[in-house]
């Protein structure tokens, strides 16, 4: 909410994504990505986690591996399919790089919330 109600602002609100991209500008790493990561993790599989997200392997598999190409290194390791079944599982640089953007995402929100509360008192003053 942008305001008290009534303030001519209140049914505005500011929103913004967060990524990450190369320096041309080339998107590396977003939410859908970043879900599909964690939802590997919680699976064990990018099969799994293709069909829990509603996009197919193939876009999920090339999503993976654009980002690793990006990034310059592994995501995820794939064991293929055989009697037992194959497995994907994330790396620990996966792994720390998702903690370090959900801490990094959690303090933009704060800064955010601060920085829209001023701009939007400012502009409800006019």
């Amino acid at each position: 909410m942008a305001g008290s109600q009534g303030d001519k602002y209140y049914d505005v609100f500011l929103r913004y994504r967060l990524w990450l991209s190369t320096k041309d500008g080339i998107g590396i790493l977003g939410e859908g990505r970043l879900a599909l990561l964690r939802e590997i993790d919680k699976t064990g599989s990018l099969k799994a986690a293709a069909d829990n997200l509603n996009i197919s392997y193939r876009k999920a598999w090339g999503n993976i591996k654009h980002a690793e190409e990006m990034l310059g290194f592994i995501l995820v390791e794939k064991q293929r399919g055989g009697k037992l079944g194959g497995k994907s599982q994330l790396t620990d640089e996966a792994r720390n790089l998702l903690s370090a953007y959900d801490e990094l995402k959690d303090d933009f929100e704060l800064a955010i919330k601060d920085i829209t509360r001023k701009f939007f008192k400012k502009i409800n003053k006019t």
